[in-house]
């Protein structure tokens, strides 16, 4: 199927997650000014930040199951409104612990409405299996393309306006994800064959399939590291570039490097989990990483390493997520994804809290982001070998059906 001939609820999609992720990946930038204005170390904006990750995994389950029961339309209007108040209500902060609810929690439970998870559940209802992981990759490649065409706008308008009106500003971007939104007609399974299947299952029975299954364990895993990975370098690669005597614009470039190579990236591993096995197409993706980071904190940082980094670690930024909704929807079906891959995406913010508020809270200790660095590294290479034992054949429901 060639993407041109996607259903119009697939770009509708896009759109929604090219603003949702685009705004959260520009945080990182806003450390370092939110910081100086508050008068405080940079722990408190990372577990800030950290705290947001969290919740925006723990309202995921629930936003999922919200999404498969009455549709993802009313969701993502609800979500995007939550997404507005949280980011105007952090720019008229007076009080630090302020953001812990605004940009914390509010902003939180915007993300986990108007994300991955809500919008490839509705895709994955209108895509053809055999294509799943293509459209997830094309889908998942709108939220890097948001990230490189909102950084440079961020920075410019911290430079110019301030960090509070930058704010304001992304606020009134939100309304844009509420129009896409009620363009978005319910969606209707792929094929009817899926429908009867999923139909005679249950919510409860579906959950009780996904936890005895080992292989979902081993996702949660894998996916954990993903959390860690990205927040950790989303919210800290500026400011250790900073301390290496490097500009802010290059810290905000790299950021920035990261999004456009992901838009190449998300697709190509999106794509390379429809040819061949997901699991085995998992575990290289992750043995990059091993290696771009691993370069990075042995290699002198300069300008020209940390733009190298940033496209090379955007390659395999966010090819996990086409991969693993997709391992989700091969193994267990589409009727219950938003709600399954909620719960894998729960343990990824897990990981996400932990890799923005250790980030900080090392840095504070030690004086230095090294110890974390290799920590990544080891991460990385743990996780290539998690996914190795999956087993990725569909449960004997599907199975039996086919």
């Amino acid at each position: 199927m060639s993407i041109f001939r996607f259903p119009a609820l697939v770009w509708l999609g896009i759109g929604i997650l090219v603003i949702s992720l685009g705004i959260r990946q520009s945080f990182g930038i806003f450390m370092m000014p939110v910081s100086e204005h508050f008068q405080l170390g940079r722990e408190f904006f990372s577990f800030a930040i950290a705290l947001q990750n969290l919740l925006f995994g723990m309202f995921q389950p629930f936003v999922g199951m919200a999404a498969d029961k009455w549709g993802a339309k009313r969701v993502i209007v609800l979500g995007a409104a939550a997404y507005a108040v949280g980011l105007y209500l952090s720019s008229i902060a007076t009080l630090p612990s302020m953001l812990y609810l605004s940009l914390g929690a509010l902003v939180g439970l915007g993300l986990s409405a108007t994300s991955y998870v809500i919008v490839l559940g509705a895709v994955a209802k209108v895509v053809p299996a055999k294509h799943a992981v293509k459209a997830f990759g094309l889908t998942t490649a709108a939220g890097s393309f948001g990230m490189f065409a909102m950084i440079p706008g961020a920075q410019l308008m911290l430079s110019q306006m301030g960090w509070q009106q930058a704010l304001q500003a992304f606020a009134l971007l939100c309304a844009l994800m509420v129009a896409f939104a009620m363009f978005m007609k319910t969606a209707k399974p792929s094929t009817a064959d899926q429908a009867v299947v999923d139909e005679k299952q249950t919510l409860k029975e579906s959950l009780q399939e996904a936890f005895s299954h080992k292989g979902y364990w081993l996702i949660h895993a894998g996916f954990f590291v993903c959390g860690f990975h990205v927040m950790f370098i989303a919210t800290h690669l500026p400011s250790y570039l900073a301390d290496k005597n490097l500009s802010a614009t290059t810290g905000a470039m790299a950021l920035a490097y990261v999004g456009i190579f992901n838009i190449f990236g998300s697709y190509f591993w999106g794509v390379m989990g429809d040819r061949f096995s997901k699991r085995h197409v998992m575990s290289a993706l992750y043995l990059m990483r091993t290696v771009v980071i691993a370069g990075f904190v042995s290699l002198p940082v300069t300008e020209s390493t940390a733009a190298l980094f940033g496209g090379a670690i955007g390659f395999c930024w966010l090819g996990t997520v086409p991969l693993t909704s997709g391992l989700v929807r091969q193994i267990f079906g589409a009727r219950y994804l938003s709600t399954l891959y909620g719960l894998v995406f729960f343990t990824h913010q897990i990981g996400s809290f932990l890799g923005a508020w250790v980030g900080g809270r090392i840095y504070d200790y030690y004086g230095s982001y090294e110890p974390i660095w290799w920590s990544t590294v080891a991460l990385a290479f743990i996780a290539a070998l998690i996914h190795l034992p999956i087993n990725d054949k569909p449960v004997m429901r599907l199975a039996a059906a086919s």
